[in-house]
């Protein structure tokens, strides 16, 4: 019989301080540290302190600290240069750039820490309508923050979409409009259609203006909740939106995706999801609560529960697979007879 290994703290400690490492990032994102050390091959504290505007004895903590976690380097002259995926994925304006995406992460850190609350009163600790239109503020950096992300996930989304010879595709709760961008740019023939509440989707017509799509993508201010679906619709797409409904509001949702769509039509999914237990993947389940923290209806669904919705909707064909890693969302697509 094999000697039980000793159990040691040392994963509870580092559970424990982990906000740490993501306060430094949101920090260092914030105040402009990777643009201003992107493209250098080193920097000096001095010269950061005179770009940036900053305290010296302050931004040397932060500096140093980012180096210990990885997100920056430092050589033996005390000269500062991003990390390999931080100059890829942290600088704005790169392709690849992701701190419009993770500010929705910093958003929400206050709320994590009212989590006692959560669990006493199954009620969320902020309003959702302080991202949905209340706060022009808090509602720019939401849009943005998910069109960030969409851009980073497009090349992984779009063509496992069934789109190819579709013409009328209906993004419901579409936020920013950015997957239906990108679908219609992919699909020369597709004409998209963002469905969203109204202040999210006067955000969604300016970032579609921008990306010179306004003659293929509109938008249709309104409540997916509430106003019809138009009829006739090739494709229809709940992409990043079902984790904050009900399974009562989900199965309205596919009942009237599956009257609005032609014969042959297919809804698409984009979501976390979990495995029956509700318990893994590790990131979904964690995800689950952030969306309690912050929505009435907040959670992840299994995807034995999105396959028996889609069925009782009246949808076949149905399919649902893991997108490839590093994202941890899930795609299915079904039909209509």
């Amino acid at each position: 019989m094999s000697e039980q290994q000793p159990v040691t703290p040392g994963r509870i400690m580092d559970m424990a301080s982990a906000f740490f490492e993501s306060a430094t990032l949101f920090s260092a994102s914030d105040l402009g540290v990777f643009k201003a050390l992107s493209g250098c091959d080193g920097t000096s504290l001095e010269a950061l302190v005179e770009k940036l505007k900053l305290d010296p004895h302050g931004l040397r903590l932060l500096l140093d600290a980012c180096v210990a976690i990885g997100l920056l380097e430092k050589d033996e002259a005390g000269l500062y240069r991003n990390a390999p995926d931080t100059d890829a994925f942290l600088v704005p304006g790169k392709r690849g750039d992701l701190s419009q995406a993770i500010r929705y992460n910093r958003d929400v850190y206050d709320a994590w820490g009212h989590l006692n609350e959560l669990a006493k009163t199954g009620k969320p600790v902020e309003r959702p309508e302080l991202h949905l239109g209340d706060d022009p503020a808090r509602t720019r950096d939401f849009v943005l923050a998910m069109h960030g992300r969409a851009l980073a996930m497009g090349p992984m989304v779009v063509p496992s979409l069934d789109l190819a010879g579709r013409q009328r595709l209906l993004d419901a709760g579409g936020g920013p409009g950015t997957f239906a961008v990108l679908a219609a740019q992919a699909n020369p023939g597709l004409h998209g259609t963002v469905l969203d509440l109204p202040e999210v989707a006067a955000i969604a017509s300016e970032l579609i203006d921008q990306q010179g799509m306004a003659d293929r993508v509109d938008t249709l201010p309104g409540d997916y909740h509430s106003t019809p679906f138009p009829d006739g619709m090739d494709a229809i797409n709940f992409l990043g939106v079902l984790h904050q409904e009900s399974p009562d509001s989900i199965r309205d949702l596919f009942k009237r995706a599956y009257a609005a769509l032609k014969p042959g039509g297919v809804v698409h999914v984009l979501d976390m999801m979990t495995d029956a237990s509700h318990t893994q993947p590790r990131f979904s389940a964690m995800f689950a609560v952030n969306m309690a923290l912050t929505t009435d209806n907040g959670w992840v669904f299994s995807d034995q529960e999105l396959e028996s919705w889609l069925r009782e909707a009246g949808f076949d064909r149905i399919e649902i697979n893991p997108l490839p890693p590093p994202t941890p969302h899930w795609l299915a697509r079904a039909y209509r007879g």
